[in-house]
């Protein structure tokens, strides 16, 4: 590997597949390994103080003291590794893997008890192997061994420590390791940023921080679209000179996630000769567990055959939360993020199920549909035989590319235990521009990997039009309109990877006035004193002769309420509808949003959407067989290149 060097900003790389004869061939070539593959560190504190140390560690009895690489147990303490980021996915090793065997290495002082435990696919936990260690005055390595044998249905491994009284153990350095593959797949981490130059830098560091114990990543290259750039924080020289060679940092056009993550993958094409090589998507925003690195290069490494590997997502704003332990998307009904059978959704993992009484363990093992961009982990062989995401700009890319890729024989496998936390999802509001972006792209999705029902489609549509026109959600139905519109345009709409799309979808919103947020004390035409909170009533029992007379009401421009406040999550179309002026909650809860009833407008945008939707019942076939013939070029290389103005 190249010594310490300025970091590189990539301008003309190669666009012909072919390394350069220049020191980037040198950081995509395989690698010979140097003993053991490290699979994981056990950790016992987090990133950051916000973080609970219960995800790594759990003392259940006594007193001990964690640190990040290392914990002491004061005497009589236990300290149980049976947590979220301590538990070793075997089902997942055995199902997927070739490794036979896992072996947790510790270094420890002092006396106490190590033992290897494991759970089955219902939670039971039993003892693999276990040691005691006497006097140990001076450090000394402990090794523990345990077959990937019995777990294809599910449970995990970890490691638990025990002193008796008078007994004092300190355990550091923990690692959990397997034999290494013949060679060693390079791996690049890219991370897509725009204009969080202080989130990017601090992942950055994170990266950096970490670095003797990431030996399986060869360079980190950060996609700058913004304006705001990372490179003009004060902070950049420094972490650039300690990332050395490693860091390729390269400013480019705006082409949302999709073409900053592409960049990655284009990249690592350009400057590598041998197709055993990964790329390891990363947003600029989260906050970092620099391990996944470690667990998700690992598994790939030892991937008994080439596949998508994806970390998991953790609330940001709820760090013990798990958004979903494994995903799918029903695409011809439009709804990504569903979670997958027996899934964790949403999960507390410090509490208990509440319908069992067992801690929130993901025991079972899950076969996923597709894993978010948040962190996900793509071999270049998938590249090779499938091309090249989407130049979607962003929204659905990642699923997309995931179904395009079983499609070829490359699963995807969403990884326990390899988490980043992520900005909640349900704080962010619906009623977004980059609404336009879901919908056209989950058309564009279902026409090519599902078979494209044009009357389920279109009835969902249509109800999804109904919903958002009774809400007085003018600019969201507006929004969904221009999607279908621009779907049936075909694949010319994809030529400029929608920078024009953005443009013209926020300067259409911007004609609604309730696309606008506003402090509740700053509302424009109302006193804030005269709204008060009007709360809904239970979902209707029987929902559509609620939904005809809601829709007869507007029509003939009947209120129950003239004025109210609506909090976000009693916003349903039942409880809005009977407001001539609603005044609803942000999901970011960082300001208020006024809904008014507005006939003309709601006629109107009745009739472009039935015309538009009847449309895609009719052409929708046609368009279809467009994208399916235009999917080669759209995902080649010689498209990104031009999209990148290389």
């Amino acid at each position: 590997m190249p010594g310490k060097a300025a970091p590189a900003t990539a301008q003309q790389p190669a666009t012909n597949g072919k390394a350069p004869a220049n020191e980037e061939q040198a950081l995509f070539s395989e690698h010979t390994p140097q003993g053991r593959l490290l699979a994981q560190r056990g950790l016992f504190a987090g990133p950051s103080d916000v973080v609970s140390k219960d995800l790594y560690s759990d003392i259940t009895e006594g007193v001990a003291s964690r640190k990040r690489d290392s914990v002491t147990l004061e005497p009589s303490a236990r300290v149980s590794g049976n947590t979220y980021f301590g538990r070793f996915p075997a089902s997942y090793w055995q199902r997927w893997t070739n490794v036979p065997t896992v072996t947790v290495e510790a270094t420890v002082t002092g006396s106490g008890h190590l033992a290897v435990r494991a759970s089955d696919v219902a939670g039971e936990p039993r003892t693999i192997t276990a040691t005691s260690v006497e006097n140990a005055k001076q450090p000394r390595t402990v090794a523990l061994e345990a077959k990937l044998d019995k777990f294809y249905d599910g449970g995990a491994l970890w490691l638990d420590l025990e002193t008796e009284a008078g007994e004092r153990l300190t355990v550091s350095d923990v690692r959990w390791t397997v034999e290494p593959p013949e060679k060693v797949r390079p791996t690049a981490v890219t991370i897509c940023t725009m204009n969080r130059a202080d989130d990017c830098l601090k992942n950055l560091k994170a990266l950096a921080d970490s670095l003797p114990a990431l030996d399986t990543l060869d360079a980190i290259y950060v996609a700058d679209q913004g304006t705001d750039t990372v490179d003009s924080r004060d902070g950049f020289a420094e972490v650039a000179e300690r990332l050395g060679a490693k860091l390729r940092y390269i400013k480019q056009p705006n082409l949302g996630g999709a073409g900053g993550f592409t960049r990655g993958l284009y990249e690592v094409a350009g400057h590598t000769e041998t197709e055993h090589a990964n790329v390891l998507f990363m947003d600029d925003d989260v906050l970092l567990e620099p391990d996944l690195v470690i667990r998700l290069t690992a598994f790939s490494n030892r991937a008994a055959n080439p596949m998508i590997v994806g970390g998991q997502m953790l609330n940001q704003l709820h760090p013990n939360q798990l958004h979903v332990g494994a995903e799918y998307a029903r695409l011809n009904t439009l709804e990504p993020g569903q979670p997958v059978e027996h899934s964790l959704s949403t999960a507390d993992l410090l509490g208990v199920d509440e319908e069992s009484g067992k801690p929130n363990r993901q025991e079972r093992r899950l076969d996923a549909g597709y894993n978010g961009w948040w962190s996900c982990l793509i071999p270049y062989e998938v590249v090779k035989e499938i091309g090249y995401p989407m130049p979607f700009f962003f929204q659905w890319d990642d699923a997309e590319y995931s179904y395009r890729a079983r499609a070829h024989g490359f699963p995807t496998v969403t990884l326990p235990g390899a988490g980043v936390w992520h900005a909640d999802f349900h704080w962010k509001d619906w009623d977004e521009w980059h609404r336009y972006f879901n919908l056209r792209n989950s058309i564009i999705t279902a026409a090519l990997h599902s078979p494209f029902d044009l009357n389920v489609l279109s009835r969902v549509l249509m109800a999804q039009l109904v919903r958002y026109l009774l809400g007085m959600q003018y600019g969201l139905s507006a929004t969904l309109i221009k999607a279908v519109e621009d779907f049936l345009e075909g694949p010319d709409i994809l030529h400029d990877g929608g920078v024009a799309a953005m443009k013209e979808i926020r300067e259409i919103r911007a004609q609604y006035p309730e696309t606008k947020r506003y402090p509740a004390t700053d509302v424009p035409g109302i006193a804030s004193n005269d709204i008060g909170i009007i709360n809904t009533a239970p979902r209707p029992s029987m929902q559509r002769l609620v939904l005809l007379k809601r829709i007869l009401n507007r029509v003939l421009g009947k209120h129950r309420f003239a004025l109210g406040a609506i909090p976000s999550d009693e916003a349903h179309w039942w409880h809005v509808s009977l407001f001539e002026t609603a005044v609803v909650t942000d999901a970011s809860q960082e300001g208020v949003r006024v809904r008014r009833y507005d006939r003309d407008r709601m006629f109107d945008l009745a009739k472009r959407g039935v015309r538009t939707i009847q449309r895609l019942r009719k052409e929708g076939r046609a368009v279809q067989a467009q994208y399916k013939r235009a999917l080669p070029e759209l995902t080649s290389r010689d498209n990104w290149t031009r999209l990148y103005r290389l």
